[in-house]
């Protein structure tokens, strides 16, 4: 399996970014991408995750109605991130899982290799 992430980079607070991954080499026939992120020293958490079959999405409390998970119904996953803040500045990692929504934003069966996105003031 393969999760290839782009759009990360440097943004101004209150600006957007938006990240996408393309997934391949699987034949799960339901998958959930999603999106951790992770900054140095402190552990990997779930950003937003979305169900391949039905489009279910998962939030964090932390980016509800900041953050948007999308697909597009194949492989690949968008996360369009508005109104960013200094704390969202992290490693952002692609994820995939397989099997059920439930326990999305805890759990991955794959990951991307990160991209980095700094939110400065």
């Amino acid at each position: 399996v393969q999760l290839v992430e782009s759009g990360g980079g440097s943004v101004q607070t209150g600006g957007s970014l938006r990240l996408s991954c393309a997934a391949s080499g699987f034949a799960f026939p339901d998958v959930i991408l999603g999106w951790f992120r992770q900054v140095p020293g402190k552990q990997r958490e779930g950003v937003a995750c979305i169900s391949s079959s039905d489009g279910m999405s998962s939030y964090a409390h932390s980016v509800k109605g900041r953050f948007t998970i999308s697909n597009d119904g194949k492989n690949a996953v968008y996360l369009q991130m508005n109104s960013l803040k200094s704390e969202d500045t992290a490693i952002y990692y692609c994820a995939l899982k397989a099997g059920s929504h439930y326990g999305c934003l805890d759990l991955a069966d794959y990951w991307g290799q990160g991209t980095q996105v700094t939110v400065s003031s």
